[in-house]
């Protein structure tokens, strides 16, 4: 069984576990308002074989965004996530602005299947056009996940 006090890479938390400030899935001003990176050095990778971008706060995983490729100019982003110890500090806009900056690099679009990067976009449309028109996924970001 795996010890949940030492997260690991495939520890990922779902909106209702995610232990969120109304116990319900209200997403925080974490995603939403802050536009810059964390005041501390923060690297994503993109580990292609596991499908995740990873935020990584020092030696630590912080954060990841886990997605599926769907032909080759397309991400289907599933779903982001932050490690309690690390919430509230900017990682999830950080680490959702440079994924979608490396998708835009690639030349690629996005299906978006996360609420969370949906919210992010309604709130920095700079980043609206990476939308795969045809598959755009979730339609409305969501303050609150059920």
């Amino acid at each position: 069984m795996t010890d949940l006090t030492e997260p690991t890479r495939y520890a990922f938390e779902y909106p209702d576990e995610a232990g969120y400030p109304d116990e319900k899935g209200t997403l925080s001003d974490e995603v939403i308002d802050d536009p810059h990176a964390p005041a501390f050095d923060f690297q994503v990778v993109n580990d292609e074989k596991l499908g995740i971008y990873d935020g990584i706060v020092g030696d630590r995983e912080a954060a990841g965004l886990t997605y599926n490729v769907a032909g080759d100019d397309r991400l289907v982003l599933l779903g982001a996530s932050v490690i309690p110890e690390f919430r509230k500090q900017g990682i999830a806009t950080a680490l959702i602005r440079r994924v979608l900056d490396d998708v835009r690099v690639q030349g690629k679009t996005v299906t978006i299947m996360c609420p969370i990067v949906r919210t992010f976009i309604e709130h920095n449309p700079e980043y609206a056009d990476l939308i795969d028109p045809e598959h755009p996924g979730v339609t409305q970001g969501h303050t609150h996940l059920s």
